[in-house]
């Protein structure tokens, strides 16, 4: 299949920018709740997200594949795929916390080759492309220059994640050697990551909508995305991000663990 990666990079921007500024209708309103299956919450603001970020994709693209958290996939034997969550961190969204984003990763041939998370609430974005580099809102950035485990600020989503996938011991271990820890979490911890903010974000647990962007994000910001084994990929289900200085010691506290 032709494909333009710039073209593409520039569509992903636009598509992240029209979900999330609907979503900011909702924001703040008392919007509606309900429970998924998996007892995790949606609201219109997803769904609706989701479906002007589809037709756009379709419109423009019509022969790409899309998977999306509130709506599945279509068009799977693409060799473009489309990844897509209209709220990542839908708690934050219902609570009036602005640390809500809005997701776009886009895989050719199963390799993830862009990435977008925008938080509309912060009107941040920040973009990446394979060989293209990252940005926030425009401007190159990249992942901090730590170098010590002992003056890192470590970022996870909550610790009741921690706990559940059995995470307690390496994040244990990761809180005693790092210098502060803070819940910025879901992708704007990652965000705050590659754009040298923070040091590290630890996720136990990821879906692959969740996932989908942070890897070509941090790889081009300089930084590294992997599973908790070290495996650069968005499929595994966990991950962290941080700086090339910092990979081999979490790597280890994680190797230690087990």
């Amino acid at each position: 299949m032709q494909y333009d990666i710039d073209e593409i990079l520039k569509a992903a921007i636009q598509i992240a920018k029209k979900g999330g500024n609907h979503t900011l209708q909702y924001f703040n309103q008392n919007v509606e709740v309900e429970f998924k299956s998996d007892d995790s919450p949606v609201t219109q603001a997803d769904r609706e997200g989701e479906t002007l970020m589809r037709e756009a994709i379709q419109e423009e693209f019509p022969d790409h594949g899309i998977l999306g958290e509130e709506y599945g996939r279509m068009n799977g034997k693409s060799e473009i795929q489309w990844i897509l969550d209209p709220i990542d961190g839908t708690l934050s969204f219902i609570h009036g916390v602005p640390l809500y984003t809005t997701l776009v990763g886009v895989l050719i041939a199963d390799e993830p080759v862009v990435g977008i998370i925008y938080a509309p609430a912060l009107d941040e974005l920040c973009d990446a492309a394979k060989n293209r580099g990252a940005r926030l809102n425009g401007t190159t950035c990249s992942v901090s220059g730590c170098k010590e485990l002992s003056k890192a600020t470590l970022l996870t989503t909550d610790i009741n994640s921690v706990r559940e996938y059995d995470m307690d011991k390496p994040f244990e271990a990761l809180l005693s050697e790092t210098r502060i820890h803070r819940t910025w979490g879901d992708a704007y911890g990652h965000m705050l990551v590659a754009t040298g903010r923070a040091d590290i974000m630890f996720d136990p647990i990821l879906n692959i909508w969740d996932a989908a962007p942070l890897l070509t994000i941090l790889q081009e910001a300089g930084g590294s995305f992997t599973d908790v084994d070290g495996n650069p990929t968005i499929k595994t289900g966990n991950g962290f991000s941080c700086n090339k200085n910092l990979f081999k010691p979490i790597k280890k506290i994680f190797e230690q663990s087990k």
